[in-house]
């Protein structure tokens, strides 16, 4: 199949499926034409990038954890046994990402709070308090 078919089949942009193939994820057959041609298992992989990217991952370590997984039913499943301590790690990153930016964004409303009423009065916007769930 062609670009623009793997593009209606999967809701991928056609620009973006080309970046997954310059980012070593997909892998289409080249005709003599020049055109890109896409096989069926194309789909499913396109599909498990989109997982992978959900889950916070960048395509770097994509391409290096894609060959070890496969999708079942509506979730991806780890299939090499090396795998799972670099999902640990990656989630590990991610967690600590997370912690990092609670620490900004505490520090952001610690410096938000110090404002003096006048200055706050006169902000473009009432200053309301911070209740926006934490993790």
């Amino acid at each position: 199949m062609r670009i623009g078919e793997l593009s209606r089949r999967t809701g991928v942009h056609e620009r973006l499926l080309r970046y997954y193939e310059e980012q070593d994820l997909l892998h289409p057959e080249r005709l003599p034409s020049g055109y890109r041609e896409y096989r069926e298992g194309d789909v499913h992989t396109v599909s498990r990038i989109r997982g992978l990217l959900a889950a916070g991952l960048n395509t770097a370590t994509i391409a290096t954890i894609l060959p070890c997984m496969r999708e079942e039913t509506d979730r991806l499943v780890p299939t090499c046994p090396d795998l799972l301590l670099h999902l640990f790690k990656e989630r590990d990153r991610i967690t600590q990402a997370i912690q990092d930016l609670q620490t900004s964004r505490e520090a952001l409303t610690r410096v938000i709070e110090a404002a003096p009423a006048e200055v706050a009065r006169s902000s473009v916007g009432p200053v309301e308090p911070d209740v926006s769930p934490t993790l």
